[in-house]
């Protein structure tokens, strides 16, 4: 299974615990402040922050924090004047990794990152050393128990997806980052609910690990996920089924 969707669904577990901690919330927040800053608070006329605070809304996010949020961003409230960060760097096997940051300090956030990876053999590269390997494509991915697979199959032709993948346990639907809109209302016609649906970077070619190698991926990824400034993290890894189920990180 690639990285990008066996580590969504990793994450998609996670998500419970993260909000439980407050975690979820305080990076939908820093989110939330940025898109806000850079296209206005109005959710109608700035896409980016509408994506996210429907994002904040399906995490239990209480209104009155999402106001705050945007408010702080667009400074009709004081607060912490935040930045987006992309970090590039390689994990154990050579593993490609592209990071995205929200920050109120870039060269503590960057130190941090650094030390994480070296942590787990891993190293920070250059500006644009893993970029090209990842291209910006939209993704739903929905568990297959319970679902009907014949409308998630009608829906990928509606939309014009790119690709279908699928494993034991999830179907995802890849998709130009354009048609994010119209594949959110073919969604709502079908009344699907993917796991998740979300903007993401797919790697264009991945690097099979071994179990050795696969448990200080996952371990190296679930480290970067947990700091408080990190939005994303993509790989383009792939590890076996046979190997996931050896190993649990949650």
């Amino acid at each position: 299974m690639s990285g990008h969707s066996k580590w969504s669904s990793i994450k998609h577990k996670k998500a419970k615990k993260d909000a439980q901690k407050g975690k979820l919330f305080s990076k939908l927040a820093r989110k939330i402040a940025v898109e806000a800053k850079q296209g206005g608070g109005d959710i109608d006329k700035n896409p980016g922050l509408r994506l996210v605070v429907e994002k904040a809304q399906e995490a239990g996010m209480p209104k009155e924090n999402i106001k705050r949020a945007i408010q702080k961003g667009t400074g009709e409230l004081p607060g912490v004047a935040y930045e987006e960060i992309t970090c590039e760097g390689y994990g154990p096997a050579g593993v490609a990794l592209l990071i995205e940051a929200v920050s109120d300090n870039k060269r503590r956030t960057v130190a941090e990152i650094r030390h994480t990876l070296s942590t787990y053999n891993g190293r920070m590269g250059e500006t644009g050393c893993v970029s090209w390997l990842f291209e910006r494509k939209g993704s739903a991915v929905f568990d297959k128990k319970g679902v009907d697979e014949d409308k998630i199959m009608n829906l990928a032709i509606d939309v014009g997806a790119e690709d279908i993948r699928e494993d034991e346990i999830t179907i995802e639907i890849i998709f130009p980052p354009e048609n994010f809109g119209l594949v959110k209302e073919k969604i709502n016609e079908s009344k699907l609910s993917p796991d998740i649906f979300e903007l993401t970077m797919l790697p264009q070619t991945v690097i099979p690990l071994e179990e050795k190698e696969a448990i200080q991926m996952l371990k190296l990824m679930d480290a970067l996920e947990e700091m408080e400034e990190v939005q994303n993290v993509y790989a383009n890894f792939d590890i076996s089924e046979e190997i996931m189920q050896k190993v649990s990180i949650l």
